[in-house]
């Protein structure tokens, strides 16, 4: 591997370096007092796996399957708005590493390039991430416009009803659109590389926008303070009747809901606090992953996101009961370090550490992590043969 990124957190701190400090914190930044987004990653920290020996695991295999989708890799990119503020061309830049390596890239209705064009690009290996934003018939178009597109999943998202508090961007006065004053100006200028970038992009594709807006006919503002609280139990059967693909519900934590999405016919449970960017209050998704797999059963596909910053993180996330995971952030990072090569870099980074680490509990396939590769349940066993 000849990358010039070796670890999610180098990536992180020299995106901040990169990056308007504005930019870089609209990124990495939280909820509240943030120690949730922090708490994400720590409680992955925390899990141990146990090591197994004397078993051929020189050749593994990543692959996976997902919602009757084949990927080449046990994670996608989970949904993130205007990605092209943290580097110009964000969306580009992530259909293609979707492309090469097979994988989901979950696009966003805020997303910096139309819907239609992310999944050319993407080849196909894209699914669709809706709000119930404030136009119900901005969402009934966003729908339409999914499935003329090819679109076979869509991911309704239910945990932002109504926007957080989130300081960072409150101090540094970052709205869309974007104010202009003497901070932000010092801001872009000190960051020359970013800036030159996106003025350069500029010439070509305009100011980053958040495109499947601008590109609807029904005339609706991206307003991002916007309430999201049509998202109800009826607008979700609303949804599964109107909607023929794979059907996914993002942002439960309670086990209850989980019960309850998964009997209105829903195809996936995708489990996430929002990266601690919603309610800072919330439990670890770690945490919640393992209530709900318990609460619906094993049959029930689960997909994962939450502080994943690692290889390891994946691999501990699928042990603990996910089917499938997202990285959101460390996708960012990447981008802000080094543009497109850094996404791929840290793309390689977290492929190539799962692929170890998996072989280091024994395996060649990743479809064969589970439970009982976690060493409490080893430690749980021995103890009762005492």
């Amino acid at each position: 591997m000849s990358n010039s990124l070796f670890s999610v957190e180098e990536a992180r701190q020299l995106a901040r370096k990169r990056l308007p400090r504005m930019m870089f914190d609209f990124v990495d930044g939280a909820s509240g007092d943030e120690s949730l987004s922090d708490l994400n990653s720590r409680a992955l920290d925390e899990i141990r796996l146990m090591p197994r020996v004397l078993v051929d695991v020189a050749d593994r295999d990543l692959s996976s399957n997902i919602l009757e989708q084949e990927t080449g890799l046990p994670f996608g990119i989970a949904p993130m708005g205007m990605c092209a503020l943290s580097w110009p061309g964000a969306d580009q830049h992530m259909a293609r590493e979707a492309a090469a390596r097979r994988i989901p890239l979950c696009v966003s209705t805020a997303s910096s390039s139309t819907l239609e064009q992310i999944i050319e690009d993407a080849e196909g290996h894209a699914w669709f991430q809706l709000y119930a934003d404030q136009s119900g018939d901005f969402v009934d178009e966003l729908i339409e416009r999914a499935k003329a597109s090819g679109y076979k999943v869509l991911i309704l998202t239910v945990d932002v009803p109504i926007p957080s508090v989130r300081t960072r961007d409150l101090r540094n006065g970052f709205t869309f659109p974007m104010q202009w004053g003497p901070r932000q100006i010092w801001d872009f200028a000190t960051h020359p590389r970013w800036s030159l970038t996106t003025v350069l992009q500029c010439f070509v594709a305009g100011m980053p926008r958040p495109m499947n807006y601008v590109t609807s006919t029904q005339g609706t503002k991206f307003i991002r303070s916007a309430s999201r609280g049509r998202a109800n139990w009826h607008f979700l059967e609303m949804l599964r009747d109107r909607w023929s693909g794979k059907l996914v519900v993002k942002g439960v934590q309670s086990h209850q809901d989980a019960i309850r999405i998964k009997a209105m016919g829903a195809d996936a449970i995708y489990v996430s606090n929002h990266g601690g960017r919603q309610l800072n209050a919330a439990p670890t998704t770690i945490e919640s992953l393992k209530v709900i797999r318990q609460a619906v059963g094993a049959d029930m596909p689960l997909i994962f996101d939450g502080g994943i910053r690692s290889g390891e993180h994946v691999i501990k996330a699928l042990a603990s009961g996910a089917n499938f995971a997202m990285v959101g952030r460390s996708a960012m990072y990447g981008l802000g370090a080094g543009g497109g090569s850094g996404l791929a870099d840290i793309l390689d980074v977290i492929s190539n550490e799962a692929s170890s680490v998996m072989g280091l509990i024994g395996h060649k396939s990743v479809v064969d992590v589970g439970s009982a590769n976690l060493a409490s349940t080893h430690n749980a066993e021995a103890s009762g043969r005492r």
